[in-house]
């Protein structure tokens, strides 16, 4: 998933109203772990009309057709997972046909894709660059009176200081649109106009300061940064928000990414981290301008991807992690600007054994704790199933032969050769590291990524991509295993995993979306008898529950006699629920493992039998 890399929404007016659905202008694809979103008017009653007088003729008024189709917010499906990321589309109807099936199967949150802050070189006629050293025909087209703009820039502030300079330039690029809050001084920062795209000039003291009027531009000579915006007439963001409004969905937009070190790829480039903050500062100025109050606005992502694994972060170390002060840097700005917006970041895990770089579930924990230390309100770990890093098993599983689809990342046969441990174990541990940053004061939440592909297949989702498609019955598997120890699974990513294929997995999930899944089960007592309380989705009464050990002669089969009977834990997620049923643990031999599998009423199993041990 780490180089994988989302609707308008119009209201139907009472016959004699209508608005035109304008295309962001924005063009190409985003690179790895970016984002960007849009607007739309609010919808609006029509007055009624007067009535017809015999003096004044009545135009005839054709009917309003909207070109996106009707509105429909019914939640027909609702799964167990209620969170998807979205890439960026041109195609405005895409996102509310998006919204809405996402709404459908029961989601309730949206995660933006976005793009990346670079630093770029300019030819001697001030044209920026692309990496290739040719000029970049994104940027070509902003001049400002014949002259490009990253020259214009410079020619203003060498006006008005002959020993200003511009030591370096950057471009960002999205499908959003911003106002003038964007802007410190608009006498030498502005909007730029042309044919397709819309341009912000933004100038900054390339030592990380940020001015907050024009008077040190004059005054003293300094080193400037010029980061060039391309950006969209019409903002996404504000159009995404409103199709939030519609549908009960909070959107997470993502923060501009880092600019990555060169020399080391998967970390954030230290020496952009003045400019990416000056940028989100200002970015976040805009959005508590227009969006403070948006009910839609449920926080931020942090695209720039790492590793979980143990990581040292204090706040005021030179050995701090290098990427989590860069994160650091921006939650912070965020947490001024946009206070009550949590940051939401998703790292990936790595269990392969034989790898020099992966970590242990212990190892994974602290790295959790350090990243929470940046500020960050929501870390939801990938569970890296998708691209085989993590196996999906049991602990009394670990002699038991690798999933077959992993083996093209893992040679390994069985999964205890193969993993340092199963999902279960990861984010277990990590459980355990949130309740003790949370003793320690700080306000965070533990979701689950799950990953909706595989790592290879004849059936390949996304362009550019070897992953394949998956099916429900995997994912559901991995919901079991993230089990109670989250507050909410979420998933890479709608398109086009959700969506490929006949029948894609959204289809499969609304086929089947309420087939039992059980997360977890533990001994629980009522009144003085023994039982079993299992955690889970779609556990109603009338359903079975089989219990199988070994040297047991035969299953023994249990009805449900009682659902959500107890006061539920703090922190489960939407959906999840509990049913109660009598068994003696005496019967079960010390040590044992015990499946415990669920049957709907109509005999629909769950797919993944929990395993469990009781010592008695």
């Amino acid at each position: 998933m780490r180089w994988l890399i989302a609707f308008l929404g119009v209201a139907i007016l009472a016959g004699v109203a209508a608005f035109v659905v304008t295309t962001p202008t924005g063009n190409g694809s985003p690179t790895a772990g970016s984002s960007s979103l849009g607007a739309s008017p609010s919808p609006s009653s029509s007055p009624s009309s007067p009535s017809a007088s015999p003096s004044v003729p009545v135009p005839e008024v054709a009917e309003f057709t909207d070109p996106c189709g009707t509105f429909d917010t019914t939640m027909r499906w609702p799964y167990a997972i209620t969170g998807y990321w979205l890439i960026p589309t041109a195609d405005h109807c895409t996102w509310r046909r998006q919204f809405g099936a996402i709404h459908e199967v029961g989601g309730d949150t949206v995660i933006r894709i976005g793009w990346g802050l670079q630093a770029r070189k300019v030819d001697d006629d001030g044209r920026v660059l692309d990496g290739e050293g040719n000029v970049d025909a994104r940027y070509e087209p902003c001049e400002e009176a014949g002259v490009p703009c990253a020259l214009a820039a410079e020619n203003d502030l060498k006006a008005a200081n002959s020993g200003n300079r511009v030591s370096w330039t950057f471009v960002y690029r999205t499908d959003e649109a911003f106002g003038p809050d964007l802007f410190r001084c608009p006498e030498f920062e502005r909007k730029i106009v042309t044919e397709k795209t819309v341009f912000y000039r933004i100038v900054a003291p390339d030592d990380g300061s940020d001015d907050p009027s024009c008077s040190n531009i004059r005054a003293k000579g300094r080193g400037y940064h010029v980061i060039l915006v391309a950006a969209a007439y019409q903002d996404s963001l504000t159009e995404l928000l409103d199709l939030g409004d519609r549908f009960g969905v909070k959107v997470y937009p993502a923060l501009p990414l880092a600019p990555r070190d060169p020399a080391q790829k998967t970390r954030a480039a230290k020496q952009g981290t003045d400019t990416l903050t000056t940028l989100t500062r200002r970015i976040m100025q805009d959005y508590g301008a227009r969006f403070q109050d948006r009910e839609s606005l449920g926080g931020f992502y942090q695209p720039f991807e790492l590793q979980m694994r143990e990581m040292k972060y204090v706040g005021d170390s030179e050995d701090d992690h290098p990427t989590l002060r860069v994160y650091a840097s921006q939650h912070e700005i965020v947490e001024q600007e946009m206070p009550g917006r949590p940051v939401l970041v998703s790292p990936y895990l790595d269990a392969r054994k034989k790898r020099p770089f992966s970590a242990t579930p212990k190892q994974v924990a602290k790295g959790f704790e350090a990243l929470v230390r940046t500020g960050v309100g929501i870390i939801a770990p990938q569970d890296s199933r998708g691209t085989g890093k993590v196996g999906l098993f049991w602990p009394d599983q670990r002699e038991d032969e690798v999933d077959e689809r992993l083996r093209p990342v893992v040679e390994e046969k069985t999964n205890g050769d193969a993993y340092h441990g199963s999902t279960r174990d990861y984010y277990r541990e990590m459980s355990l590291a949130r309740t003790r940053m949370v003793e320690q004061g700080f306000h965070v939440q533990l979701w689950a990524n799950v990953e909706a592909f595989e790592p290879a297949g004849e059936e390949r989702c996304a362009a550019g991509s070897d992953r394949g498609r998956t099916d429900k019955e995997r994912l559901d598997t991995a919901v079991a295993q993230v089990g109670r120890y989250v507050s909410k699974v979420v998933s890479y990513m709608w398109s086009d995993f959700y969506t490929c294929g006949s029948p894609s997995l959204a289809e499969e999930i609304a086929r089947d979306y309420n087939r039992p899944i059980a997360a977890d089960a533990i001994r629980m007592q009522r009144d003085i008898q023994d039982g079993v309380e299992i955690r889970g989705y779609n556990i109603p009464m009338g359903a079975k529950v089989t219990l199988t050990w070994k040297g047991q002669e035969e299953p023994h089969v249990v009805d449900v006699a009682g659902v959500n009977l107890t006061e539920p834990p703090p922190d489960l997620p939407v959906r999840m629920g509990t049913a109660w049923i009598p068994f003696d643990w005496s019967r079960v031999p010390d040590d044992t493992w015990v499946q415990v599998s669920v049957a709907a009423a109509d005999g629909r199993a769950a797919t993944e039998p929990l395993h469990v041990r009781v010592r008695v």
